[in-house]
């Protein structure tokens, strides 16, 4: 009897192992198509949220950002929402002048992280101990400068009077005559001065060097007066904003006034033992007399910021003989005896008394012809401010288009004016804090952004 073989079973077997194998290459065929798709789908995905989540937390820096340089309200911590994603934005005090600000914005759960940091710009930087336009700087008797000078016009001393740090007169017409200067002097030329560390010059008579001479030296440009018109405008609006005080006139303070922010339309005196406190800017169409011993001071509650006050008749800013002054003025400062300026307790704060009287702008001042001599005395107009006796403090003193002239025992920390004159013993002695001053309003006062990026 012959055996029989079945070899249906076994072509079955064969047959299913060919459909498993065909089918484990097709679905490997197919993960390896689908895979990556879906993988570049969650990619995609992941990429959409984490941008929104990115562009939610710039959102939610630029919605404070917003509300502060506008003066709105801004709380400590904000929350935006955006769509399906959130912005939890802090706001974090650096300082007086410093704010940094971060961001978290989250779209499901995908979370970016910006960081902002702001600043206040003054738009006022006092960078030397005395700077003068082009009407120059002129120093006679003991007075003397403890810090740097730059002049747009000549620099002339009496005695080889003091200097504490650089001087400079720039352009070709700079001279720097009868000083001692502790640092470095820039001038086309130099003249009866002693020089302790380097000199550059075009042309050295009778100078005395103890650093290196650099002869031939290119002379040193112009630099605009740190205050523009435009400031000193918009903080005399600012002042107007506060409202006018125009009875009596002259207006005359003896006791105790708050000031600020507000407009004076004639003469102020302040006088006797007065304690004028300011909150603002005081803009006084016509003069300014301030005499014995008031104390002038910033409200407590200004922080660190300064405020300005400005003699300024639009209508009348220089002297004539013909003008009835009794009531309207010219423009003019006057400071003498003893009075005493404050800041407000705070680190940086000071008092900016500003004339716009122009009569030194608008004299005829030949220089030139007569330095060798320094036959200079005949050639003064009225001064714009004159502080004399002992007045002192935290008090700065600015006439962009008029002269300031310091005299007897004063001792300021800073001086700019399209001319300056020291006399006596009047002393100027620099405080590097005044390089950053901040004022209460106008456009010295706004928040700008000192850096933007993400954080990690």
């Amino acid at each position: 009897m012959k055996k029989r073989v079945n070899f249906n079973d076994q072509g079955g077997q064969a047959v299913l192992t060919v459909v498993v194998f065909l089918l484990s290459i097709g679905m490997s065929i197919v993960y390896g198509v689908v895979s990556p798709t879906l993988k570049q789908s969650a990619v995609a995905e992941n990429f959409i949220q984490s941008s929104q989540s990115y562009a939610t937390s710039e959102s939610g820096i630029e919605d404070v950002i917003y509300r502060l340089k506008r003066g709105m309200q801004v709380g400590e911590t904000e929350v935006l929402s955006v769509a399906n994603s959130i912005a939890t934005t802090t706001i974090t005090p650096v300082g007086n002048n410093e704010k940094s600000i971060t961001s978290s914005g989250n779209s499901l759960n995908r979370v970016r992280n910006t960081n902002a940091n702001l600043v206040t710009k003054n738009g006022v930087t006092f960078t030397y101990g005395v700077q003068a336009g082009n009407g120059g700087f002129f120093i006679e008797n003991n007075s003397k400068v403890v810090g740097n000078i730059y002049s747009n016009g000549p620099v002339f001393g009496q005695n080889l009077n003091l200097v504490k740090g650089d001087v400079v007169s720039a352009g070709f017409y700079g001279i720097i005559s009868g000083v001692h200067a502790t640092g470095t002097a820039y001038a086309h030329i130099i003249n009866n001065s002693t020089i302790d560390k380097d000199a550059y010059y075009s042309s050295s008579f009778n100078a005395t060097v103890l650093g290196t001479r650099h002869p031939g030296s290119q002379d040193q440009p112009s630099v605009s007066l740190p205050i523009p018109d435009t400031t000193i405008s918009a903080w005399e609006q600012e002042a107007l904003s506060g409202g006018t005080i125009s009875y009596p006139c002259p207006y005359v303070i003896t006791g105790n006034k708050t000031l600020g922010p507000v407009k004076i339309t004639c003469n102020l005196t302040i006088s006797g033992s007065a304690i004028v406190t300011l909150n603002g800017p005081v803009w006084v169409s016509g003069d300014i007399r301030i005499r014995n011993n008031p104390v002038i001071k910033v409200s407590s509650v200004l922080g660190s910021k300064s405020v300005a006050v400005i003699a300024d008749n639009p209508y009348h800013r220089h002297h004539d003989d013909w003008h009835d002054d009794s009531n309207y003025g010219e423009s003019q400062i006057s400071i003498e005896n003893s009075p005493t300026f404050q800041g407000s307790g705070n680190t940086g704060s000071y008092i900016l008394m500003i004339s716009q009287n122009n009569d030194a702008e608008l004299s005829y001042y030949n220089w030139w012809s007569d330095w060798w001599g320094n036959e200079w005395h005949s050639w003064w107009s009225a001064p714009a401010i004159n502080v004399a006796n002992s007045a002192n403090g935290a008090v700065l003193f600015y006439a962009g288009h008029g002269e300031v002239l310091l005299e007897d025992n004063v001792s300021v920390k800073e001086v700019t004016a399209y001319r300056v004159r020291l006399k006596n013993s009047a002393q100027v002695t620099y405080e590097t804090g005044l390089s950053s001053l901040l004022f209460s309003s106008g456009p010295s006062g706004s928040w700008t952004v000192n850096g933007w990026g993400e954080a990690r």
